[in-house]
């Protein structure tokens, strides 16, 4: 099982991303993906994730993202996507995507314990 995670960068305040999660290895048919990040000194921190679902996927996003991140999934691609828009300095983390057995395709939860599997990290800074 492998999750690559891809698409970080600096960018200035106001700016976009779109970081990218491709997974394969899978023998599990359903599983959630999510979006954790780690700011230097900081304890790790769910930002969003999305349901097995292969139409109209289940979306859950932290407080502190929503309306300006958005989370989508191309099956065929096995890639989930993370849209950032608007970032701000407070974004500078280190983005992680994990991936753990959906038991109901209509929901997530960024909890880390519910992830099994994680990718390696992408670096988004936010320049002032």
């Amino acid at each position: 099982v492998q999750l690559q995670a891809s698409g970080g960068g600096l960018v200035q305040s106001g700016g976009s991303l779109r970081l990218s999660c491709a997974a394969s290895g899978f023998t599990e048919e359903h599983y959630s993906i999510g979006w954790f990040r780690q700011a230097p000194g900081k304890e790790r921190e769910g930002v969003s994730c999305i349901g097995s679902s292969s139409r109209n996927a289940y979306t859950y996003y932290a407080d502190s993202v929503k309306d300006r991140f958005t989370i989508s999934r191309d099956t065929a691609k096995n890639t989930v996507y993370l849209q950032m828009e608007g970032l701000k300095p407070e974004d500078t983390s280190v983005y992680y995507c994990a991936a753990g057995v959906s038991y109901d395709p209509n929901f997530c939860v960024v909890i880390e314990y519910s992830y099994a599997y994680w990718g390696q990290g992408t670096q988004v800074t936010v320049s002032s």
